[in-house]
Protein backbone atom coordinates (compact mmCIF):
# COMPACT_ATOMS: atom_id res chain seq x y z
CA UNK A 1 0.00 0.00 0.00
CA UNK A 2 1.29 3.50 -1.16
CA UNK A 3 1.25 6.05 1.49
CA UNK A 4 -0.89 9.34 0.57
CA UNK A 5 1.16 11.74 -0.86
CA UNK A 6 0.79 15.40 0.90
CA UNK A 7 1.45 19.18 -0.13
CA UNK A 8 5.14 20.03 0.89
CA UNK A 9 3.72 23.51 1.61
CA UNK A 10 -0.16 23.08 2.99
CA UNK A 11 -0.28 19.86 3.64
CA UNK A 12 -3.40 19.00 1.91
CA UNK A 13 -3.84 15.40 0.72
CA UNK A 14 -2.84 15.25 -2.95
CA UNK A 15 -4.93 14.10 -5.80
CA UNK A 16 -3.46 11.89 -8.35
CA UNK A 17 -3.11 14.67 -11.08
CA UNK A 18 -1.62 16.91 -8.40
CA UNK A 19 1.16 14.52 -7.80
CA UNK A 20 1.67 13.86 -11.69
CA UNK A 21 2.39 17.69 -12.38
CA UNK A 22 4.49 17.90 -9.52
CA UNK A 23 6.48 15.19 -11.53
CA UNK A 24 5.78 16.80 -14.97
CA UNK A 25 6.65 20.37 -14.51
CA UNK A 26 9.18 20.22 -11.08
CA UNK A 27 11.44 16.89 -11.23
CA UNK A 28 10.45 13.40 -12.62
CA UNK A 29 12.41 12.19 -9.53
CA UNK A 30 10.79 15.05 -6.93
CA UNK A 31 10.14 14.25 -3.57
CA UNK A 32 8.02 17.74 -2.75
CA UNK A 33 4.37 17.58 -4.03
CA UNK A 34 2.35 20.39 -4.69
CA UNK A 35 -1.90 20.93 -4.29
CA UNK A 36 -2.82 22.94 -7.31
CA UNK A 37 -3.18 26.45 -4.93
CA UNK A 38 0.29 25.82 -4.08
CA UNK A 39 1.52 25.41 -7.59
CA UNK A 40 0.33 28.20 -8.99
CA UNK A 41 1.55 30.20 -6.39
CA UNK A 42 4.93 28.53 -6.73
CA UNK A 43 4.97 29.15 -10.52
CA UNK A 44 2.66 33.01 -10.48
CA UNK A 45 -0.01 31.58 -12.54
CA UNK A 46 -3.70 30.70 -12.09
CA UNK A 47 -5.28 27.37 -11.00
CA UNK A 48 -7.49 27.66 -14.15
CA UNK A 49 -4.21 27.40 -16.00
CA UNK A 50 -2.65 24.13 -13.97
CA UNK A 51 -5.65 22.02 -15.15
CA UNK A 52 -5.50 23.23 -18.74
CA UNK A 53 -1.87 21.77 -18.42
CA UNK A 54 -2.96 18.74 -17.06
CA UNK A 55 -5.58 18.02 -20.17
CA UNK A 56 -3.24 19.21 -22.36
CA UNK A 57 -0.46 16.56 -20.92
CA UNK A 58 -3.29 14.03 -20.55
CA UNK A 59 -3.67 14.31 -23.88
CA UNK A 60 -0.88 14.29 -25.56
CA UNK A 61 -0.63 10.90 -23.84
CA UNK A 62 2.13 11.45 -20.94
CA UNK A 63 2.30 8.63 -18.97
CA UNK A 64 1.92 10.45 -15.39
CA UNK A 65 -1.24 11.00 -15.88
CA UNK A 66 -2.45 7.55 -16.32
Amino acid sequence: MTKKKTCCDCGKALKKDETALSKKLIDIDTEEFYCLHCMAEYFGCSENDLKIKIREFKEQGCTLFL
